[in-house]
């Protein structure tokens, strides 16, 4: 009798706990929590582990353990201050603000190849004040999302038209490529191209122009990979790392070690080995390792859960809406993040070759952090301006202030 009961009581429960959370996605501000709690986790997980990896490198450099990290904490706290900001936002801003920002952005693209200077074999940053520097190639992607939304969802502009969908879009976006290939940043390069396919892809672009972009693409990388001897290693380091194990294959092989050694729960929080010297950028570009070794395949997985968590909340937006620009913009955003995160984890894991972009929130860095955050920020304001979240918004301001009465 008692099994009986309790069946039917779990029976029960079920639908209950289904409908809930139906209930609590049905929500009209669900979007904007789910951005912001999965965005506030990435970071602080981020936080943590940029502090746990980057330890011995900044003793050995700076003779402090703390330095990377003081300085990536002051780099998230200008990333969540503006991210808030930004989502106070309108829709209307950014359609305004968005050539402004791609002028700035194209400046800085081409002024980094006078007075850029060269950090790992690329030109691509620029001195700003003391150890800060700016990668222009990173504020490019941000610009490149509101500009090219912003220029396709014109409503005089007709989508059933080859010229009306690429130009100016495409060429100009090529252009973005080009001068970022030109500072030796390859895995920015394959972003900026991200982007534009993501967002064409949401203005309903014909599949055989893919096709057609697709096999232009890589035709370009075999190229640029030819032209480049590291670049042409790294590939066939790629395709068997245990070919050159002590040079180019090094890296992936390490971090693969690092996520072997961590197991199911993980070696312990800051008790990585890897990061000791043996694992090369261990908490810019090939920090997942770290999380693999010291937090295992259960903080591996969270953060894997994170990155699903925030491209459901980012594409559902893009769903859900019925402005062509924010639709748009949603779409290059999640293009950005979710591929790029592919990109790192997949190099990582050997599954694709490495390209030095760093892991969205995660790593270290503030050129990359920034953006980001201010991208997240805007699609915060998007989830915000939906017509059913206004009303919550206005009911919750209302009930505010009768409760303060």
């Amino acid at each position: 009798m008692s099994e009986t009961t309790s069946r039917v009581d779990s029976d029960e429960a079920q639908p209950e706990q289904t409908g809930r959370l139906a209930l609590l996605l049905n929500h009209p501000l669900s979007s904007y929590y789910l951005l912001l709690g999965a965005t506030l986790l990435l970071l602080a997980l981020g936080l943590v582990m940029v502090l746990s990896a980057s330890s011995i490198e900044s003793f050995r450099v700076f003779g402090s353990a703390y330095t990377l990290a003081q300085r990536q904490g002051m780099f998230a706290v200008l990333g969540v201050v503006l991210m808030l900001l930004a989502a106070r936002t309108s829709v209307q801003f950014w359609r305004g603000f968005a050539w402004v920002l791609f002028a700035i952005a194209f400046a800085l693209l081409v002024l980094v190849l006078f007075i850029g200077v060269e950090v790992a074999g690329q030109r691509n940053w620029i001195d700003i004040i003391g150890p800060f520097r700016l990668q222009p190639s990173e504020f490019a992607k941000l610009a490149l999302v509101v500009w090219g939304a912003s220029l396709l969802s014109q409503p005089s502009r007709r989508m059933d038209s080859w010229k009306s969908l690429l130009v100016p879009l495409l060429p100009v976006a090529v252009v973005m490529m080009l001068l970022v290939l030109m500072e030796g940043d390859f895995g920015n390069t394959l972003m900026l191209a991200a982007i534009t396919m993501g967002m064409l892809f949401a203005a309903g672009a014909p599949l055989r122009l893919f096709a057609i972009m697709l096999a232009f693409g890589a035709g370009a990388i075999v190229l640029v990979t030819l032209a480049a001897p590291y670049r042409m290693q790294r590939f066939t380091s790629w395709l068997d790392p245990g070919a050159d194990p002590l040079g180019f294959g090094w890296q992936v092989t390490q971090g693969q070690y690092a996520l072997g050694t961590g197991g199911f729960w993980g070696v312990g929080l800051g008790a990585s080995r890897e990061k000791w010297g043996s694992l090369p950028e261990a908490h810019t570009d090939f920090i997942f390792p770290v999380i693999g070794e010291e937090l295992g395949l259960v903080g591996s997985l969270t953060v894997l859960g994170l990155f699903g968590l925030l491209a459901f909340a980012i594409f559902r937006l893009a769903r859900n809406t019925d402005d062509a620009f924010v639709r748009l913009a949603s779409v290059g955003v999640g293009s950005w993040i979710v591929i790029q995160a592919v990109i790192n984890i997949g190099a990582v894991l050997g599954i694709l070759p490495i390209t030095g972009v760093p892991l969205p929130l995660v790593s270290y860095g503030g050129s990359s952090l920034v953006p980001t955050l201010v991208a997240l920020g805007m699609l915060m304001a998007f989830a915000r301006a939906e017509p059913d979240a206004r009303r919550a918004l206005r009911r919750r301001s209302t009930a505010q202030s009768l409760r303060r009465r």
